[in-house]
């Protein structure tokens, strides 16, 4: 049997072990974290609806109507009403003809993997894309090939090298750890040109980007014509849990026959469906949430531009500020964390070596004085040589 503790102590040596956070109470930017009170800069809750009073009263109605657990797979008998209505809904809402809920967004993208691909097949990804993503590939048994970040060129030289060949392309519509936005557009003409498959990963894009908050796609222009299979996940934008993919009539019947992270599992909660029906209702009629968003970020990068630090090519909420050096971004964290201000450290191997950064992440429910405190600590912090950005 292996000895683990090793293994352990490298990765603290190296500036690499994770330690959990202990939060009291609602996910919101003011939290008490590890008994101590924090303004958080860490969470995916991009509009403020994990604490919504709309949501959360859903959420009670949902639990009141069906219970707290759903009891079975949907193919057996856990498939409510509320979960029916909430897909319907969605693919409304990114206008598509179906959509199909999974319980995580990890679970949807091994789903769509392992049931449209199989050895022999090969799959093209961003070198970027998420960690969920690259684990499908591995699943499905496929030939996995990596193009250059957002270089639809490169993703072009790999297309044609073996133009026979089943092949699913799939890109995060925006990436978790840089904030930027993939090139659809082309990336989508690319695949249709060479007749691929062309999958995107719009967990970070739903409700934040679009005129109507449907996402990466609306904000690009594609419809599902171009972009056949979309996956999105709840528990960010839309702050409650889960995820669904949307799409042709085809590609859903295919995945609920076939996805075995849908068919070998328990739903959802119908609760969670319900307050994600309320969540979408208040993404259509408070337009008002993403333009305060938009208006953070903007006052964001101009206070950490006149900083002088280094900011990422982001114009989304993920707001990446670069260090380089792991050791140097877990001190800067904790000093942050010194002065109440809880922004994580991103260190390999979840970035490359050489890229260690602090990732900022706004919500509307941030206030321009939020957004004030927090480049009041940067400040504070770059004084000294030793942060490794001033």
């Amino acid at each position: 049997m292996k000895d683990l503790a090793p293994l352990l102590q490298q990765r603290r040596a190296e500036h690499r072990y994770r330690q959990r956070r202990l939060l009291d109470g609602p996910q919101q930017p003011e939290q008490i974290i590890d008994g101590r009170p924090v303004l958080a800069f860490c969470s995916n809750d991009y509009l403020g609806l994990a604490s919504h009073p709309a949501v959360i009263a859903a959420f009670k109605a949902g639990a009141d109507r069906y219970g707290v657990g759903a009891g079975a797979a949907h193919l057996v008998n856990g498939h409510t009403r509320a979960h029916h209505q909430l897909e319907e809904a969605l693919a409304a809402f990114t206008g598509r003809d179906r959509a199909l809920l999974f319980s995580t967004g990890y679970m949807a993208n091994l789903g769509v993997a392992q049931a449209l691909l199989h050895r022999g097949d090969r799959v093209l990804q961003d070198r970027l894309n998420h960690a969920s993503l690259i684990d499908a590939a591995r699943i499905s048994e496929a030939r996995l090939q990596r193009y250059r970040h957002a270089d639809p060129d490169d993703l072009a030289r790999l297309l044609d090298r073996d133009p026979e060949r089943e092949t699913l392309v799939s890109t995060d519509g925006v990436f978790s750890m840089d904030g930027d936005v993939a090139p659809l557009p082309a990336l989508a003409d690319l695949c249709a040109r060479a007749g691929a498959w062309f999958m995107v990963d719009d967990a970070h894009g739903l409700g934040v980007l679009g005129a109507t908050g449907a996402g990466t796609l609306e904000h690009q222009g594609l419809d599902q014509a171009r972009v056949p299979i979309l996956m999105g996940t709840l528990g960010k934008g839309l702050g409650t849990a889960g995820a669904f993919v949307a799409g042709g009539e085809d590609l859903i019947e295919t995945l609920i026959q076939a996805a075995r992270t849908y068919v070998y599992t328990t739903a959802m909660p119908a609760a969670v469906a319900t307050a994600t029906l309320a969540a979408l209702q208040v993404v259509r009629t408070e337009p008002e949430r993403r333009e305060h968003l938009r208006m953070l970020v903007r006052q964001f990068r101009a206070g950490a531009t006149e900083l002088g630090l280094t900011l990422m090519d982001s114009d989304t909420p993920i707001q990446p500020l670069l260090v380089g050096d792991a050791a140097a971004a877990m001190a800067l964290s904790e000093g942050l964390l010194a002065r109440g201000l809880l922004v994580p450290a991103i260190r390999p191997p979840t970035v490359p070596a050489g890229t260690a950064r602090l990732r900022v992440t706004l919500s509307a429910a941030h206030t321009p004085a939020h957004v004030d405190r927090l480049l009041e600590g940067l400040r504070a912090l770059c004084v000294s040589p030793a942060s490794g950005m001033g």
